[in-house]
């Protein structure tokens, strides 16, 4: 080995040691904060944000105040999602019901990091999945977290996953954890989002991404250009973030990527949708 590998290997253990990032079983923390049974099949809206583990930080905070007050989301999504130990000292104020889904416990900071789906319901069934395989360096998976709904019409539930797709990992690894998500999915007969950082830095990426939710019959919210041009990308890469539907329609001019918010690196993407009885299968 020459010694510049074995310098940044002896790096590497000294700020990133193995038994750091320690990886946890399938599980949810949970917090019930709402009375309320459904969502309001004619305003489903929904906001997925990746936050780059903000939410501590003040800033972070106050924006994301707002706009829980500005557009009133009965969903939010959530990805790089940091828990302290201590969990109740956060978001005493959120009042909606949560379920955040760790991928990893880091040590050093007596943190958990993952998944956060909040809505004004408590889901009717929840489900984690992680990645078989992981990023190297911190040797973490990625972690989805499947949750469903019940809708004012009754006549259907609403399925959603919030997502966080592997990332420095080859481009079999990406698709496998899309198979696995696609499977989870298929089983669902009814309304669904799918939304998340996708991490699609690559045309492949992005074209086995469209692969699979063109069998789950999904379709991605369209921005508008000017919106669009704002997501979070690497260069002239496509945009990492989305998010996907089916059976259920988007109102018009309400898909909005918040650009003037600036305490993460992703911006906020924002969309209203309706679900009627016509649009089952």
């Amino acid at each position: 080995m020459s010694n510049i590998q074995e310098h940044v290997n002896t790096l590497v253990t000294r700020f990133v040691p193995g038994y750091r990032f320690l990886r946890l079983q399938e599980l949810t923390i949970d917090k019930n904060n709402s009375l309320q049974t459904e969502i309001d099949s004619k305003s489903i809206k929904v906001l997925s944000w990746n936050i780059a583990k903000q939410n501590y930080n003040k800033t972070w905070v106050k924006d994301f105040l707002e706009i829980i007050d500005t557009y009133q989301p009965n969903l939010i999504f959530l990805q790089e999602f940091s828990l302290k130990l201590e969990a109740d000292e956060w978001g005493k104020w959120l009042k909606k019901n949560w379920s955040f889904a760790p991928n990893f416990v880091d040590i050093h900071h007596q943190t958990y990091s993952g998944i956060f789906t909040a809505a004004t319901i408590s889901p009717i069934t929840k489900q984690v999945i992680t990645t078989q395989h992981h990023e190297p360096i911190v040797r973490t998976p990625k972690i989805s977290l499947i949750t469903e709904y019940l809708l004012s019409d009754q006549s259907t539930t609403l399925l959603t996953i919030n997502s966080h797709l592997i990332n420095f990992v080859d481009l079999n690894k990406f698709k496998i954890q899309l198979q696995e998500l696609e499977l989870a999915l298929s089983t669902h007969r009814g309304p669904l989002i799918f939304s998340g950082d996708f991490n699609t830095w690559s045309r492949k990426r992005a074209v086995i991404l469209n692969q699979v939710t063109t069998k789950l019959g999904l379709t991605p919210v369209v921005f508008a250009p000017h919106h669009q041009d704002k997501i979070k990308r690497f260069l002239l890469s496509p945009p990492l973030d989305h998010i996907f539907y089916r059976e259920i329609s988007v109102k018009k001019a309400t898909a909005k990527v918040l650009d003037e918010i600036c305490s993460s690196d992703h911006k906020p993407l924002l969309a209203e949708f309706t679900y009627t009885n016509t649009q089952k299968n």
